[in-house]
């Protein structure tokens, strides 16, 4: 069985200095949660290097679960992402420069992929708790959604993944980005309790949300 969970979070993109996720994904590194040890990891916000780049870190930890998370500026609550489209199509550039419109993030492959996560009981987790969290329907169309669709899909497509389970969360901006936002030590919060879901629920129903090991 494997005993690692990986979470990536995205480097400062759009003239930014600090991106939220990395920062929350960076303060679980070396947690045990239900006898997993979490890797935390950065990708950078570029079209097609942030997939080389993910991809060689599921390779080398090959883990039993895997939740992306981004930042999205002008949500209030943590985002719970359930479908990811097969489109990349860039409202500003990425950090090299990049700026495709409607091009597919894996050409042929289906027109979207869901999230294999028990979002449903990971929001009931985050609520009773008092944690400002919704199910979104949307991941956008850059890098983010960009990462989760090739998340997905390398889950869906290779052998050695079959059983490791992902998905994408995306977070509020920091109070000193602006408005909506959410304290760092509340997104880190969050993102540990919806981890623990989904380590521990394997059937996605709201009674499951309060599993433990």
């Amino acid at each position: 069985m494997n005993k690692k969970i990986l979470l990536t979070g995205f480097d400062a993109f759009g003239g930014a200095s600090l991106n939220p996720s990395w920062l929350a994904v960076k303060e679980l590194h070396g947690r045990q949660i239900l006898g997993h040890t979490v890797v935390a990891a950065q990708l950078p916000t570029v079209f097609d290097a942030s997939l080389k780049t993910l991809n060689a870190l599921l390779k080398q930890h090959q883990p039993a679960l895997v939740i992306c998370v981004g930042q999205a500026g002008g949500r209030k609550a943590i985002s719970l992402e359930r479908v990811a489209i097969n489109v990349n199509d860039a409202p500003i550039a990425d950090n090299a420069g990049g700026q495709p419109v409607d091009t597919p993030v894996k050409p042929g492959a289906p027109a979207a992929h869901f999230t294999s996560l028990p979002i449903k009981a990971m929001l009931t987790a985050l609520q009773t708790e008092g944690i400002a969290v919704e199910v979104s329907q949307t991941a956008g169309t850059f890098v983010c959604n960009h990462v989760f669709y090739g998340l997905m899909h390398e889950l869906a497509t290779r052998r050695a993944l079959k059983h490791t389970r992902g998905g994408f969360i995306h977070v509020p901006w920091l109070p000193e980005q602006g408005t909506p936002n959410m304290p760092l030590d509340e997104i880190v919060r969050g993102l540990r309790l919806a981890v623990r879901c989904a380590m521990a629920v394997k059937q996605d129903t709201a009674l499951g949300a309060g599993a433990t090991d």
